[in-house]
């Protein structure tokens, strides 16, 4: 019986329950698009359907990279260790915890045993395999040297998912301080202030000009302070439910981050150096200079790069030089341009983008650390003015009752 077909976003994880024809009761999962294809397909098979109910919906963000380079990666040592690659497929269905990923592996183990190529069962799952994953097993197939296509194909994407991590966590650090700084300003102000507030009420004096303006600032935060809640969080909801998935805001977003001073570097040595290892390793593996240009692009998140590597690839369709193609994209650096010739020119194209790969690679890592060394010492000091001049605006009538008493 069928396990899975090419997934999309309308595809979900079904659990049935059937009786065969002996009246035992047989159980599974499968991933189709509504119970009535799976109806047929339990009919087809003889079977007598019990109970078919959904488990998941199947997105594309339940992909994981994670996941996909693990198995990448396991199927190479398979393969390596001299197993067949019907059997290496199977045995990493049958040993996977996830439902899901059990009939993917399964049915593509199901398309080789019938004599498919691995690659071709591969593209069935765009949403699960991005267009490089088949690109390089086709290039290991065609080459007898799928285990080690399959082995670089793993290392490319661990050290990508790497600098992707260290990258977010770099930029999503300033932005979980501010937060955390707003919250206890808020706390302070909506909680803590009036409780002084009430206390000064009592001593039938003018207060400061500083604590009055943060009292009257209280009172108007605990007045209309559900009401801004739920204005922000609607504005919130649908900022992300509506415009931050539609390319014409990730475009502003993206723009946004490459315009910042720190972030700018970090973003762009990121992009940098995933671009070069996907086109260093397409060129390794034999791929036309077009074809590894293709998948860079789709590989790359970055919607600015992408359309600068797409301009690209169609200048070099047209009989443009790649260094020149490269010379006339804003994006790359004068260094990209001059050892991108270098490598056209002695023959070492491939080598040369490693070269590139790794040192934007250093740079992208080194320029993390920096930054989050850098702007966490000037949070602190903001977070400090903040809070402090709230402590100083509370204490300061006592300060001046006890001048005045004094």
């Amino acid at each position: 019986m069928k396990e899975a077909t090419a997934l999309s976003y309308k595809w979900r994880l079904y659990q049935w329950q059937a009786i065969d024809p002996s009246g035992c009761i047989q159980q599974g999962n499968i991933i189709e698009q509504n119970k009535k294809n799976i109806y047929q397909e339990l009919f087809t098979a003889g079977l007598q359907p019990l109970n078919i109910r959904m488990k998941q919906r199947l997105t594309k963000r339940f992909w994981k990279n994670q996941e996909r380079v693990a198995f990448v990666r396991q199927l190479s040592t398979l393969l390596q260790a001299g197993l067949p690659l019907v059997n290496s497929l199977t045995l990493l269905a049958n040993e996977h915890s996830k439902p899901a990923w059990h009939c993917v592996l399964s049915n593509i183990a199901k398309g080789v045993r019938e004599g498919k190529p691995l690659s071709e069962m591969i593209l069935v799952y765009p949403d699960v395999f991005p267009d490089i994953y088949p690109q390089i097993i086709s290039i290991g197939e065609l080459t007898g040297q799928l285990d080690k296509c399959c082995l670089q194909l793993a290392t490319q994407q661990e050290q990508q998912m790497a600098l992707r991590v260290k990258v977010k966590k770099a930029l999503r650090y300033p932005l979980i301080v501010s937060v955390i700084a707003t919250i206890v300003t808020l706390l302070m102000l909506t909680l803590v202030l009036p409780e002084f507030a009430k206390i000064y009420a009592s001593f039938d004096a003018e207060l400061p000009w500083f604590t009055r303006m943060l009292i009257n600032t209280s009172d108007v935060l605990i007045h209309i302070g559900p009401w801004l809640a739920g204005i922000v969080s609607l504005c919130c909801f649908g900022y992300l439910r509506k415009l931050h998935p539609h390319p014409r805001w990730k475009l502003r977003e993206q723009m946004l981050l490459l315009r910042l001073p720190l972030a700018s570097r970090l973003v762009t040595d990121s992009c940098l150096s995933q671009i070069f290892q996907t086109l260093a390793m397409t060129q390794q593996a034999g791929m036309t200079l077009i074809s590894g240009l293709a998948a860079a692009s789709s590989s790359i998140s970055n919607l600015h790069f992408q359309a600068s590597l797409i301009q690209i690839r169609e200048q070099i369709m047209q009989g443009v030089p790649l260094h020149k193609a490269f010379t006339g994209s804003p994006r790359f650096p004068a260094l990209c341009h001059q050892l991108i010739k270098i490598g056209e020119e002695s023959g070492s194209l491939d080598d040369l983008m490693l070269k590139l790969a790794h040192l934007h690679n250093e740079k992208a890592n080194s320029l993390a650390d920096t930054l989050s060394q850098t702007i966490e010492p000037v949070l602190m000091a903001v977070m400090g003015v903040i809070v402090g001049g709230l402590v100083i605006a509370m204490y300061l009538p006592i300060f001046q009752l006890g001048s005045v008493m004094g």
